[in-house]
């Protein structure tokens, strides 16, 4: 059995022949399997033999309410059973939109007029991404599309998306990234600071990058600066001190749009309900999504200012009609679990919990510096990673070929912890945020085991090397 039937015999007798997996190594798939979760319950999800595991991503940074919250559930069958789907189109809406866009108005960071749905983070950044080139061409700037973005972003999978994100495996045979992509440095003082140079002096670097950038290209073609307030999937980064408020100074400078990706950060995950109150950003747009809905059903959102809508609106009319939208865009089911998962986050006080027990998370895996393995700890709220090196104090990392991070994931999942590996040996952490400070506690200690058998993994690797 050379090709992909075997994969069925492997999970007993599960057909997996039909099915491509996202972002997964598809020749391993063949032979190992998959985990099969069949089940939810609070923070923990079950797989197919019963066996339960702490969901220590919130699935991909998403369940923020867990996998059984009930009052998501009937306001589903509430919905289901009133109007199951109705479009946003030819000047339609169905009911639940009204209410969902003036909540979100209100839950807005920053002021922001207008509101445009979609399905997936990946989306609403593709619709951003083609705002910006109807926003200058009606302001009468045809060459102004150029979109700035950052090494190790992510911002989706869609083609124009997949070319603002700054992970190279997302380009790599896809004939990406398109045109008018520039990019700069990220801002993580550990990853990419070099050797002597201050966290101050390392800002004023990435700085002095952006500027040499956009001077380069001609402000006159540079449209857009796109940015994560903390790069999630390129290993959860946090910006250096003081580098978005240079970074924005410099982007009103040569009136540059700001593009803040809330996907990830969006409604409490830093501990306050967006990455741009956290970081004082002045957005032009937002995009949001996963933690909206709880991640019950796809959905995701464009903000807009007042200034970038008129602009909008106006050249419609005189087109005749603003000639973009999804079948699904602001589905009604969609719309009433936003809405319940927004209720619940305040009724619950969902933010303030993050802020109590975030901390717990955050000190706990701080205690593993100086650990053999560890090169860096990092995080906030309810979002962390470890970053393993092969020697701590010169930040050497693994040979990539070893798998270290992906070693440390699968001890972690047989020890009942679900968490994920990222590029560069990172091991990120992003449990639902209904977590308790027990379940922290639990996520913790199955951490701790799962780095006892890393270290002795890469010691047997010392251990052969000795004996040849």
């Amino acid at each position: 059995m050379g090709d992909s039937t075997h994969a069925a015999s492997v999970a007993g007798q599960r057909d997996l022949r039909h099915h491509l997996h996202p972002y997964t190594q598809l020749r391993q798939f063949e032979t190992q399997g998959p985990l099969v979760i069949v089940r939810g319950e609070g923070v923990q999800v079950f797989d197919e033999h019963g066996k339960a595991y702490i969901e220590g991503m919130a699935g991909l940074w998403c369940a923020s309410l867990g996998f059984s919250e009930k009052r998501l559930a009937d306001a589903a069958f509430r919905q289901m059973t009133t109007l199951p789907y109705y479009h946003s189109f030819s000047g339609k809406v169905p009911g639940p939109v009204t209410e969902l866009v003036e909540t979100m108005i209100k839950w807005a960071p920053v002021p922001m007029a207008r509101v445009l749905f979609a399905n997936s983070g990946s989306e609403s950044n593709d619709t951003a991404f083609k705002l910006v080139r109807y926003y200058n061409n009606a302001k009468g700037r045809p060459l102004k599309k150029k979109i700035i973005a950052r090494n190790k972003a992510y911002h989706g999978v869609t083609a124009a998306a997949a070319s603002m994100s700054g992970l190279t495996v997302m380009q790599q045979h896809f004939d990406l990234p398109l045109d008018g992509i520039v990019r700069v440095g990220s801002p993580n003082y550990y990853q990419f600071g070099q050797s002597g140079e201050s966290e101050a002096q390392f800002v004023d670097r990435l700085v002095r990058e952006l500027e040499e950038t956009i001077l380069r290209e001609g402000p006159q073609t540079v449209a857009a600066f796109i940015a994560e307030p903390v790069q999630a999937a390129g290993g959860v980064l946090l910006p250096a001190a003081g580098y978005f408020a240079r970074v924005q100074a410099i982007l009103k400078k040569y009136d540059i749009l700001f593009l803040v990706d809330e996907v990830v950060t969006g409604f409490g995950r830093l501990g306050q309900a967006f990455g741009t109150q956290v970081f004082d950003l002045k957005p032009d747009m937002i995009t949001v999504a996963k933690m909206l809905t709880s991640a019950y059903v796809p959905m995701s959102a464009l903000y807009l200012t007042d200034e970038i809508y008129q602009t909008i609106a106006d050249t419609s009319a005189a087109v005749g009609v603003f000639g973009h939208g999804y079948t699904y865009s602001g589905h009604p089911l969609a719309c009433a679990i936003a809405l319940e998962t927004l209720r619940i986050y305040e009724s619950d006080r969902i933010v303030e919990h993050v802020q109590q027990v975030g901390p717990r998370l955050q000190q706990g895996l701080q205690q593993l510096r100086g650990h053999a393995l560890v090169g860096d700890v990092r995080g906030m709220g309810l979002i962390a990673a470890i970053e393993l090196s092969a020697n701590p104090a010169l930040r050497t990392p693994f040979d990539p070929a070893r798998g270290v991070a992906n070693y440390f994931v699968s001890r972690a999942q047989q020890h009942g912890l679900i968490v994920r590996a990222l590029v560069g040996d990172v091991v990120a952490f992003s449990p639902p945020l209904i977590i308790s400070e027990a379940e922290i506690e639990l996520l913790l200690e199955r951490t701790r085991l799962a780095l006892a058998d890393t270290v002795a993994w890469v010691n047997g690797w010392s251990t052969s090397s000795a004996k040849q």
